[in-house]
């Protein structure tokens, strides 16, 4: 199935490391942060899930839930979890997908022939509270994801609805924002009173306190 930003995301009932899993209802009104990984017990996804355990905090503050998955049983998850634990030093709380039937995987897209035909690749899904697929990025079986770039583009996207505008190359919170063409100086005079810089007629730079 293919999906594309702006799409509702697919719903699914399913097995995980808490038990069924409804994803639209467990999602509630929060943000996903919804990732596969190719294989429990490996090494580039056990620090992937350490890493996204060791978040959880910040996770939270931008109500956001993480949910992993991969092609594994639960029962292999929940092993799993002690490694992930113990040699990355945290304790990893957020459900994973037991999705050995590729059911799910199938329906995200997450099975790449020319990678596996039977193990989800890295794929990262941003989803809203309407449930709306807000970014997607897919990484290769041997490269780790950046956490920091998943905490930055949420934080970029809640800004973004927030307060009506787009965010640069490199953007980071605190950084000067960009009013999108779309909004007209007479309206922008309203939205931000705090004036801009106008680098072009179509690129106004702004502080969003």
């Amino acid at each position: 199935m293919s999906l594309h930003i702006g799409d509702t995301a697919p719903d699914f009932t399913t097995d995980s490391t808490v038990g069924t899993i409804n994803f639209h209802e467990w999602a509630g009104e929060s943000w996903v942060f919804f990732f596969s990984h190719p294989a429990d017990f490996t090494p580039v996804c056990t620090t992937e899930m350490g890493r996204t355990a060791q978040l959880a905090d910040k996770f939270a503050a931008r109500n956001t839930k993480p949910l992993g998955l991969s092609t594994d049983t639960a029962e292999e998850h929940l092993k799993w979890i002690s490694d992930v634990n113990e040699t990355q030093h945290t304790n990893l709380q957020f459900p994973i997908v037991a999705d050995a039937s590729l059911k799910v995987a199938k329906l995200y897209d997450m099975i790449h022939p020319e990678e596996s035909d039977t193990a989800a690749v890295r794929s990262v899904f941003i989803i809203d509270p309407k449930k709306k697929i807000r970014l997607m990025m897919t990484y290769p079986m041997n490269v780790g994801r950046n956490f920091d770039e998943i905490l930055r583009v949420i934080d970029a996207l809640q800004l973004s609805d927030a307060k009506r505008i787009a965010t640069p190359a490199d953007w980071r919170p605190g950084d000067k924002v960009i009013i999108p063409p779309s909004i007209s100086n007479d309206e922008a005079n309203k939205l931000f009173p705090q004036g801009w810089d106008e680098l072009r007629p179509y690129l106004r730079l702004t502080d969003i306190a």
